[in-house]
């Protein structure tokens, strides 16, 4: 068979997401002289998971020790982390923070009158721990991060380009006796939005970094592109994918008819700000009577679920104004309270609607200590992959933590092994064969992604049972036929890529809740 000619990128290393993870990486890599080739389906590098970030990284406080930490790692998990990842991060994390965040790239955090760093004190922590950069933590990391890698010689970055599959000589390679190979990831086909050209890029070792997959969701956090484009990747080149019932709702999150979601930090309750109801009453106390309002997130909102049940209500409220001083609050939360005026609400002196949103996965791409997969040469860093530190919930502040520890433990374990590496031949591997022309209608690719999320929101959201979880399965496995259809049939975009990797995903994610008959965590089943 001949094939047409077709651009073909070769590199050591292709990592797929510029958030705090894949920077690291990139940057460990770049400086030690390894070539990266760093790619993002977004038109702006920074449109990332880090980028929204508002809470801070998990440092260390004092009277503060790994064993401490760990301790509160695993109580929010409840139980079900996996001991060495939650040492490793214990031990290796706030040492990490001071060497690249600190010291290499120079993000700026708050600091006290004294110049000591201002430690916040968040949910489930037993201590103060938190490094805040006011109320814009992953939006100081995210940027000093990207200034490093865009001066960078070593790394290409590509922007507006949307990774299709993960290259694998089991699916792809013109010799068809490689199915009978372990399998091995060769690197990815590449989607240029402007041009509709779908690139090959072979390499050593890829890593996918891809963020969360909170936009499966009606209401979520997350930015548009958090659709769980690296799971649906992963999964199909066979690598194993765990704990996917385990996604995390933030339990705050501004409610106004005619604003995007937006999150209200977990640093407000931190700082003192209760959840009250419409007459200002707090009510976590009822629910938590331990923590109240700095409750682990799960117990939190399903505290305001219960709540918002019992009151027939769409939402409660966050007050900061009777618990926090105006100064502090205009010092600390400068974007929150600028967003929230901009539709109304002073935070100064309102109470301010939230409800709980989509947030984060604590399940993923299983991987180990070095980020490694199951698949040879394929790792996987932050919040697409599960290393088993956040259990069946995540601490406060250790998603951060998460990505700048396995970003540098990635890069390290490659940079150790990638001299015995030989990049791909490209003759191995076909260019992309284009299967449909149809231009994909904007309207369906909204209307398929509009149901599935309002399927996951209202049958695998905050509380689920036997029978949403049965008709969301059902519904689902019927919308996925479609929409491979729909796939086949039409020429490739972005919108068409993300709608496949949504409906797969989805149900992967209702798939495990079935399987897991207990409540754990943010797994809740009634």
């Amino acid at each position: 068979m001949e094939y047409p000619t077709q651009e073909c990128i070769e590199t050591d290393v292709l990592i797929i997401g510029c958030g705090i993870a894949g920077g690291t990486a990139a940057l460990q890599l770049a400086e030690a002289g390894v070539g990266v080739t760093l790619v993002t389906r977004a038109k702006e590098s920074n449109d990332t998971n880090t980028y929204q970030a508002q809470g801070g990284i998990v440092y260390q406080g004092e009277d503060d020790s790994p064993e401490l930490l760990a301790e509160d790692i695993t109580r929010a998990g409840a139980g079900l982390c996996d001991a060495r990842a939650v040492k490793l991060l214990a031990e290796r994390g706030p040492s990490l923070v001071r060497e690249i965040l600190i010291d290499k790239v120079g993000v700026a955090f708050d600091r006290a009158a004294d110049q000591s760093f201002s430690l916040a004190l968040e949910g489930g922590h037993s201590v103060p721990r938190v490094l805040h950069a006011t109320d814009a933590t992953g939006r100081a990391i995210e940027m000093a991060l990207l200034q490093r890698l865009s001066d960078h010689t070593n790394i290409r970055l590509l922007t507006g380009h949307t990774a299709v599959n993960l290259l694998t000589p089991a699916h792809h390679s013109r010799n068809r006796l490689s199915i009978y190979a372990p399998l091995s990831c060769l690197g990815a086909y590449l989607l240029d939005q402007e041009t509709g050209r779908v690139i090959r890029c072979l390499a050593k070792c890829t890593v996918l970094a891809t963020g969360g997959l909170g936009q499966l969701f009606l209401r979520t956090t997350n930015p548009s592109g958090s659709r769980g484009d690296g799971m649906a990747m992963a999964y199909r080149a066979g690598a194993r994918v765990i704990n996917a019932e385990f996604v995390q709702f933030h339990p705050t999150t501004f409610d106004h008819p005619k604003a995007p979601p937006f999150l209200i930090s977990e640093a407000v309750r931190g700082e003192g700000a209760r959840l009250v109801n419409a007459d200002g009453e707090p009510f976590m106390q009822k629910y938590a009577p331990e923590w109240k309002d700095l409750a682990p997130r799960d117990i939190v909102a399903r505290g305001m679920h219960h709540e918002m049940l019992a009151q027939d209500v769409s939402h409660v409220y966050l007050d900061l104004a009777s618990y926090i001083l105006t100064e502090r609050i205009h010092e600390h939360f400068p974007n929150i309270y600028q967003t929230c005026l901009a539709y109304g609400i002073d935070i100064t002196r309102d109470l301010v609607p939230v409800v709980p949103g989509a947030h984060y996965s604590c399940g993923g791409v299983r991987v180990d200590e070095w980020g490694q997969s199951t698949v040879s040469n394929l790792y996987a860093v932050g919040e697409v992959a599960c290393t088993g530190v956040h259990g069946a919930n995540r601490l406060a502040s250790t998603s951060l933590l998460e990505g700048l520890v396995w970003g540098y433990q990635s890069a390290d374990h490659i940079l150790s092994r990638i001299a015995n590496r030989t990049t791909p031949n490209a003759d191995d591997i076909p260019p992309w064969q284009e299967t449909g022309t149809a231009p994909p209608d904007p309207a369906l690719i909204s209307q398929d992604m509009y149901t599935i999320k309002h399927i996951m929101w209202n049958y695998v959201g905050l509380v689920r049972s036997t029978s949403r979880l049965h008709w969301a399965l059902r519904k689902l496995r019927h919308l996925e036929t479609d929409i491979e259809q729909f796939y086949q049939v039409s020429r490739l975009t972005d919108g068409v890529i993300g709608l496949r990797n949504a409906a797969r995903v989805a149900i992967i994610i209702t798939g495990a809740a079935w399987e897991n008959k207990d409540s754990v965590g943010c797994h809740y089943r009634e």
